[in-house]
């Protein structure tokens, strides 16, 4: 599963909901743009001149919230409208030419980072065209998140294992969450554990007036269903970063055992067929340096059983 597809997940795990979608066809991908403050951007909608649609809707939800209805076009009209709070935005713009319902957002600011679906409807069917997640980022503002895993990525069932989450918050001073997701390919990725509004675990640097933190999330008793990759994912001053992942295999008992004696009888084979083959390669060496007295033989290859052969080796 991509990242962006995490992401996807991931706003609806932490806006607390889950959404039932009957007649809602879902687009294949949603994608991520980081932008910075002040820039200009578009989001870009098209739809085909043969499809069924007639209406088109831009949509907006922000971190934990719920869906905002920002515009909407309707294809036979040459110009969309804006909705609600949208309605005085002077930043946001409606592109509706040429089968197109692009969204542009210029010198884009800290509250535009959300994720925006581009939606057609026609009667009760609704597609998900376009799904993008923006980002955007303070020059000013340093934010990093990375997770490292000290130990091993393969570990023995019934063992346990420190996933340590390490937080460079740079100048941002708020207090930040921090959530552990897990991912497999079994299932979806699920929130397993969250350190809420806590900023105990850090370390200031007074010269650079930057922050580091460090969690730590310990599981024991591990079996084959902890195997996956686990993300750390922060949340503060606006932003939600995604750590690197670690990835966690699991290796049941004797298994190990296992491969040891696969490895041996791989091993032992390849002894038994290097044998054989030095021992063919030598009867092809003497076979062709085997001289025969007998001239019928040289031509013919058959030797008369009455005739008096002699061959010699040569070395």
């Amino acid at each position: 599963m991509t990242p962006s597809l995490l992401s996807f997940y991931v706003t609806y795990l932490l806006s607390g909901s889950i959404v039932h979608l009957a007649a809602l066809k879902l687009s294949p991908s949603l994608n991520i743009t980081f932008v910075k403050a002040g820039q200009d951007l578009t989001l870009n909608c098209s739809f085909n001149q043969t499809t069924v649609a007639v209406m088109f809707y831009w949509y907006k939800q922000p971190l934990g919230q719920k869906p905002q209805l920002v515009s909407k076009f309707y294809k036979h009209d040459k110009d969309g409208t804006f909705t609600d709070e949208f309605k005085n935005e002077s930043r946001f713009e409606l592109e509706t030419m040429n089968y197109k319902n692009n969204l542009k957002i210029s010198k884009a600011q800290m509250s535009d980072s959300a994720a925006y679906y581009c939606i057609s409807g026609y009667s009760y069917v609704y597609e998900f065209l376009e799904g993008i997640i923006i980002q955007v980022k303070d020059s000013d503002l340093v934010f990093q998140a990375s997770v490292h895993q000290s130990t091993p990525e393969t570990i023995q069932s019934g063992g346990s294992v420190m996933l340590n989450c390490t937080v460079h918050a740079g100048t941002c001073s708020e207090k930040h969450s921090v959530y552990w997701f897990k991912n497999s390919e079994e299932s979806h990725p699920g929130l397993i554990y969250t350190h809420g509004g806590r900023n105990d675990q850090c370390e200031r640097n007074r010269s650079s007036q930057t922050q580091t933190c460090v969690y730590n999330l310990r599981m024991e008793s591990l079996n084959r269903s902890h195997a996956g990759t686990y993300y750390c994912a922060v949340a503060s001053c606006g932003h939600i970063l995604f750590g690197n992942g670690a990835k966690l295999n699991i290796e049941e008992e004797g298994e190990s055992f296992i491969y040891v004696y696969a490895l041996s009888g791989a091993l032992a084979f390849n002894s038994s067929l290097l044998v054989f083959l030095a021992y063919a390669a030598y009867t092809l060496y003497k076979r062709k340096n085997c001289k025969c007295t007998d001239p019928r033989a040289e031509s013919s290859g058959t030797l008369d059983p009455n005739g008096d052969v002699s061959c010699s080796v040569m070395f």
